[in-house]
């Protein structure tokens, strides 16, 4: 009877992530925790131990993509990856980073892409949007951070910053402002509480061109 029970979890733990990675695929969620409390309530989990990790939505979402949106999700990354490219050259000064599901091949059609600027001040980066007449909204975003910084110890090891969103051609674009030194305390991804990889203009520009000579690399 246990065995019969856990294996019944575990298929409707699997579910759960399915479900959850096609509504993050597709509906434009974005919060983990989010998509997976709704994908439980759907399927009607009421035990905790039923919900997935992140890293295994995330994996369901590759899965995803492969299986239903083969053709267009390698596009829709191109065009992602090129936009990303306009805004940071044309915020080259604030070594800019992107990050996340742009970056590592997740992103789906209504996905935002988030790039990390690293500025002396908050006002330099809102002074040179206001100067270029580009459009924004400001918010706050926490991020868990890899160490722990001796300044903000009540704070455990999140950080909350800045973000300016853009209103990009293909969706959202986040620009989420920290301090120059934070670019030495990588954040955390939120799949798996690695340190989150991220790359510099150069970096995308070398992921383009691999990725035009190896196209399975964009999945």
């Amino acid at each position: 009877m246990a065995k019969d029970s856990s294996g019944r979890q575990q298929h409707l733990r699997q579910l759960i992530a399915q479900q959850a990675a096609r509504m993050m695929a597709e509906e434009g969620i974005t919060d983990f925790s989010h998509a997976k409390r709704k994908a439980g309530k759907q399927l009607g989990a009421t035990d905790i131990n039923c919900l997935p990790t992140n890293s295994e939505i995330e994996e369901e979402i590759r899965l995803y993509h492969e299986i239903y949106n083969s053709e267009d999700q390698p596009e829709n990354l191109r065009q992602l990856r090129a936009d990303a490219v306009i805004v940071m050259r044309l915020l080259e000064r604030f070594n800019p980073h992107l990050t996340g599901p742009v970056l590592d091949g997740t992103a789906g059609k209504f996905a935002e892409t988030h790039i990390h600027l690293f500025a002396d001040s908050l006002k330099d980066v809102e002074m040179f949007l206001l100067n270029q007449q580009i459009p924004y909204e400001t918010n706050e975003k926490s991020y868990r951070v890899s160490e722990r910084r001796s300044s903000d110890r009540k704070g455990g090891d999140r950080k909350k910053v800045p973000v300016f969103t853009l209103e990009g051609p293909h969706g959202l674009i986040r620009l989420s402002v920290f301090e120059i030194d934070d670019l030495r305390t990588p954040t955390r991804s939120p799949a798996n509480g690695q340190a989150s990889t991220r790359v510099n203009l150069d970096g995308l520009k070398a992921l383009i061109a691999l990725s035009r000579l190896n196209p399975e690399l964009e999945m």
